[in-house]
């Protein structure tokens, strides 16, 4: 699968940005979609899954409450609803599929299978 972010750019503390992810083909035959993220010099951060046998959502506590995962009728966009954002948000965010995930500490550590390139979130003001 191709999978391809959009929507990244510049927002102020306290906003809200969307971000999209098309993918090439159906995203249901996966275990799971979602999104991780990457900030310079840190690790990469699991934000969502969205598990395909039931539709459930899940969220790392970091941003549990602010960010939404969402996917669109033909099962090939998946988007990320991101607000009341936050300096520390600023990453690069990946859109991917999950062979699996578990939640340690209260963040989700996945299993990726594949992921595209990348699209570019910074908050400041």
């Amino acid at each position: 699968v191709q999978l391809v972010e959009s929507g990244g750019g510049l927002v102020q503390p306290g906003g809200s940005l969307r971000l999209s992810c098309v993918a090439s083909e159906s995203t249901l035959d996966y275990y799971g979609i979602g999104w991780f993220r990457q900030a310079p010099g840190k690790e990469r951060e699991g934000i969502s899954c969205l598990r395909s046998r039931d539709g459930q959502t899940f969220y790392s506590d970091f941003v549990k409450g602010r960010f939404t995962i969402s996917r669109d009728n033909a099962q090939k966009t998946i988007y990320l609803q991101m607000d009341s954002v936050k300096p520390e948000d600023t990453a690069i965010y990946y859109c991917a599929t999950f062979r699996g995930f578990g939640i340690v500490r209260g963040e989700i550590k996945g299993t990726y299978e594949a992921w595209g390139q990348g699209t570019q979130v910074v908050v400041s003001s």
